[in-house]
Order: C-alpha cells, then structure tokens, then sequence
C-alpha cells in the first residue's frame, strides 16, 4: 500500500498539473471503488475550479473554489496516470482540465475510494475525526507520543502503525525508524522513556522526509503522476532486508506482528 510519502509524492505531481485548472470532465467509469463514488460526484466537480491540493495522513485533497474537498485513497494499488495516450481498463476515474489535461485513477485491486465533502466539513470526515497529528508536523513531539502511549500494552510496533496516535505512518517506515531509533518493535509501547521517544520521533519524521525527496518506495505498481518510481527503497536499512546485514554488520530479523512482517535488527534494537 502507498504510504504517506508516495501520497506526498502523488499529491506534489497532481498539484504541477491541476492548481489553478478548471475541471471540464468528471468521469467514473465504473459505480465504485472500494466504496461507490458520490452521485453527485460529477456534477460538483464539473465547472469548478481547483484552488488547491494537499494531503491529510494517507488521502490526498484536492481543494476548489465551490468550497469542496475531493479526497482521494489509493488503496494498495491506486496511481494517478497523466496524459495518457489511452484509457485503460483500470482507469477508473478521469479528470479533464479546461487546458486539455488529463488525471486518470488507475485502481487494478479496487481498493481505493474517491470522496467529495463540503470544505466545513473536513474535520469531521469520517477518516479523519479521530487521527492523530501529522508525523511531520510540529504538532507531532515526544510528549504527545508519550500521552497516546501512557498506559497501552501493544507493542510499539503496532501502537505506531495505529492512526489515532500518528496520521499516515505505515509499515514500512515504522520498521525504518524504530530501527534508526534502536527500539525493538516488541516492546512495550507504554514502558518506552520520553528520552527514546524523542530519538524515535525524531527518526520517524527524517525517514519520512527522506523518503519524501526520493520520491517514496516503490511497492509493487506504484509510480508518482508523472510516471517515475521512488527510489527509497534502495536505502531501506532493514525492511526487506531478513538475512542481510544491517549496518553494524549484524544478521536483520524478521517476525510477524499483526499480520505484517517486521524487519528488525535483534542486535541494534532493544
């Protein structure tokens, strides 16, 4: 599943092709997604300008000057594909920009969603009204993470990946910084002092942002707007990296925990 810097990335492709544009097409091409599209989806997206994009968590937002937010999920494999020279299968919604651009939503799996809700409204949008604050926000520090955490048996891991504590951090990025922190991602997310937390905040938020600039990971079918596939990948430090060394020369681990594999190293991490 694209994490929040592909949606970052996403987010800062779309936003090169459609700010300031006007919307002239809106088409879905099938009843649903994951969820079915609005019914009204194409009438309050016709004529409307955009004024703006943005991104909450793992959605991307595309502001216009009607007061809606069109917020879209990519689901596990969700990709926006621009200009493309033909509609596939799988382009199962279309944007068309007064200018001749084209934003087709590439969804093979079908587990993405499009939504559209009034600008008043977005704090309480149903995916929202209980997330946690943004990883790289200020917002986001050791005594927050230390009030969400206080008293919770889970383990860190799993506390990590939960979006009520921290909006848009997935697995991939939770193994990265619980390793770049030294924490193993077994302990007690509750028992964890506010001196690791903020070497763990701290390492969550640069390995989002480095991510960030190489364009994320790329993860099965995904690909910024424009076509490109992140790199990130090729500095991940230990996910996907079970029976290689991490950098201190010791063997990294693998283990299962709430059903999605973590990658740690048993050594580095305590």
């Amino acid at each position: 599943m694209p994490e929040l810097p592909e949606v970052e990335t996403t987010v800062a492709g779309l936003r090169q092709l459609l700010d300031g544009e006007q919307i002239v097409r809106a088409e879905t091409r099938r009843d649903n997604l994951r969820w079915p599209f609005p019914a009204d989806l194409r009438q309050r997206l016709t004529g409307a300008k955009i004024i703006g994009l943005s991104r909450r968590a793992k959605y991307g937002l595309v502001h216009t000057d009607r007061d809606d937010i069109m917020i879209f999920h990519l689901g596990m494999s969700g990709r926006w594909r621009i200009d493309p020279d033909t509609i596939e299968k799988h382009d199962h919604f279309i944007i068309e920009t007064k200018s001749g651009r084209i934003a087709a939503l590439n969804d093979p799996r079908r587990f993405g969603s499009v939504d559209i809700i009034r600008n008043e409204h977005l704090a309480d949008y149903k995916a929202f009204i209980a997330m946690g604050p943004e990883p790289l926000s200020d917002d986001f520090t050791a005594l927050n993470l230390q009030s969400k955490l206080s008293g919770k048996s889970s383990i860190i891991k799993t506390a990590l990946l939960d979006q009520r504590i921290v909006a848009g951090l997935g697995n991939i990025y939770a193994c990265e910084a619980l390793y770049m922190s030294g924490i193993l991602p077994s302990s007690k997310a509750g028992a964890i002092s506010k001196p690791r937390l903020e070497t763990l905040v701290a390492a969550i938020k640069s390995v989002l942002a480095s991510a960030i600039e190489a364009g994320g990971s790329t993860l099965r079918d995904f690909a910024a707007p424009d076509g490109e596939l992140g790199y990130f990948s090729k500095q991940w430090l230990v996910y996907g990296r079970e029976n290689e060394t991490c950098l201190k020369g010791h063997v990294i681990g693998r283990s299962v925990q709430g059903g999605r594999s973590t990658f740690y190293c048993p050594k580095c991490q305590k």
